[in-house]
């Protein structure tokens, strides 16, 4: 395996990072090698995403369903990237007990940026295990999530099973395994 992953994420309180680094380095271990490459829209620029042929990226849903502020700070120019050429896997963090009219609202947004800029989409999650009311971050029949929901507020127990299942998905899905 010698394509690399770019894993882009937005973090003000740290979680969807250390979710970052767990991914990073279950890709990366799952590979043998150092496959996965770590960037914090905060302080790298989104035009790198055009620099590879995979992504993950990585978004909390705060609030109302309302962006990360560094997503939202990027957002409108995400819309100058060419996503025609590049497969992205998407997961979020949300809370599905605070806010359960807006759980992974954030994801579903930002799968839906994507995609309509012509990245090719992997990683559905099934949707099982979780309890709120609403999601824009589901799939039109509602058995999936466009993306990996990460509860660390609720579920915390099971965020490494989680990621770990979900990094062997993407990577068969990107065709890397």
């Amino acid at each position: 395996m010698n394509a690399k992953i770019g894993l882009f994420y937005g973090s003000s309180t740290c979680y969807t990072e250390m979710a970052a680094e767990k991914i990073a380095e279950a890709i990366n271990g799952i590979s043998g090698t150092e496959l996965v490459v770590l960037h914090n829209i905060a302080s790298d620029s989104i035009a790198l995403m055009t620099d590879y042929k995979y992504l993950i990226l990585g978004i909390p849903t705060w609030d109302y369903g309302e962006l990360q502020e560094d997503w939202e700070s990027n957002w409108d120019a995400i819309d100058s990237l060419d996503f025609s050429t590049i497969q992205v896997a998407v997961y979020g963090l949300g809370d599905q007990i605070g806010y359960p009219e807006w759980f992974q609202d954030a994801l579903g947004y930002l799968w839906a940026k994507v995609v309509n800029l012509g990245a090719s989409a992997v990683g559905a999650w099934p949707n099982k295990g979780y309890s709120f009311e609403q999601s824009k971050a589901l799939t039109d029949d509602g058995k999936f999530f466009v993306g990996l929901p990460l509860d660390d507020e609720n579920q915390l127990d099971l965020t490494d099973d989680y990621i770990a299942q979900w990094c062997e998905q993407i990577l068969h899905e990107f065709g890397l395994s």
